[in-house]
């Protein structure tokens, strides 16, 4: 496993982060494909031994179960100080008045709520898991440099915006001495680059890690245009993603095609080709790879010694189209 800064913080973290989406209760929405926990315990231990220490996960995965089967596992196979642990903020988790969002109150609530079911005193890296247009950015920022000052967070991140409102939170936060966003976990994978056109050379420029979040379009890119799988049958939000009125089909078939193409060239799974395309970005600092099986582990972990040559990074990247703008 190789490590690196996270964005252009001092905190180091492995260049692959697990994504714990898929750990929570069988059946339970909205994730009814989620693993149980001695399944899901299985895989963590399996990416500790592999070198991850970067692990994500959110208030609303699977209604908190995610966040408490995570938190256990970590506390039983790693020392605390050893990992970086993230988790995220907006999703409604309850009905009603101030259920989600990202309100002082909502904030103020949900980081308690996190950090009981995770079982520790502070997170490294505390995400908004959306802008939310119905709150004053002033109102959400000092709540996070709060949590920060209080020692709950070591940091503060964001996820899934306009570029235009990361810079309106980053000089909202600057202008008033607050602390600022170092992460930007985004839909970013060869199927989708719009990022590319503003928010990633906006990270750059700032120093913003970024986490992409979907790095193999829910799997489109490691298997045959058509072919379904358990999790793709149930999985409304990814049609959402990559099954959108007017998206270029033949476009998404010709770089499934050439992905598979390179990986046959060089004798690797596909996985090991989409995640070795986003690790040669520079503002990319690690990948989220949700796993729900051994292999999958393997896949990623490979993936980070895989070089890919300019020619190859040609031929994945020449079949894009522009997409319309998805995971918001």
């Amino acid at each position: 496993m190789q490590y690196v800064k996270l964005g252009s913080t001092g905190l180091d973290i492995s260049r692959i982060c697990l994504g714990c989406m898929s750990f929570g209760v069988p059946g339970r929405a909205p994730h009814p494909w989620a693993l149980d926990e001695e399944t899901s315990r299985t895989l963590i231990r399996q990416a500790l031994e592999g070198g991850i220490n970067f692990f994500d996960t959110a208030n609303v995965y699977s209604a908190g179960a995610s966040e408490e089967i995570t938190g256990r596992a970590l506390k039983d196979f790693a020392r605390r100080e050893e990992i970086v642990l993230a988790t995220k903020v907006h999703g409604r988790m309850h009905e009603g008045p101030n259920g989600g969002g990202l309100s002082r109150k909502t904030v103020m609530t949900e980081i308690d709520n996190s950090l009981r079911r995770l079982g520790t005193d502070y997170v490294d890296l505390y995400q908004i898991h959306r802008f939310d247009a119905h709150t004053p950015v002033e109102e959400t920022m000092e709540a996070l440099h709060d949590v920060v000052k209080a020692g709950k967070a070591r940091y503060i991140g964001a996820s899934s915006m306009y570029a235009w409102q990361l810079s309106k939170a980053q000089y909202t936060a600057r202008a008033h001495g607050w602390t600022r966003f170092v992460t930007m976990q985004n839909h970013y994978n060869l199927l989708y680059r719009e990022e590319e056109r503003e928010m990633l050379p906006l990270c750059a420029d700032q120093g913003i890690g970024v986490l992409p979040w979907s790095p193999l379009a829910r799997g489109r890119l490691t298997r045959d245009p058509d072919t379904t799988t358990a999790r793709s049958g149930t999985d409304a939000f990814a049609g959402k993603l990559y099954e959108t009125e007017g998206r270029d089909d033949s476009s998404d078939r010709r770089i499934v095609d050439a992905v598979a193409q390179v990986a046959a060239e060089r004798e690797v799974p596909r996985a090991h080709v989409a995640l070795a395309w986003l690790l040669h970005h520079s503002t990319v600092s690690a990948p989220i790879v949700g796993v729900t099986k051994p292999p999958h582990i393997e896949d990623a972990i490979a993936a980070v010694g895989l070089e890919l040559t300019e020619k190859e990074i040609e031929r994945l990247e020449q079949p894009y189209t522009p997409r319309a703008i998805s995971g918001h």
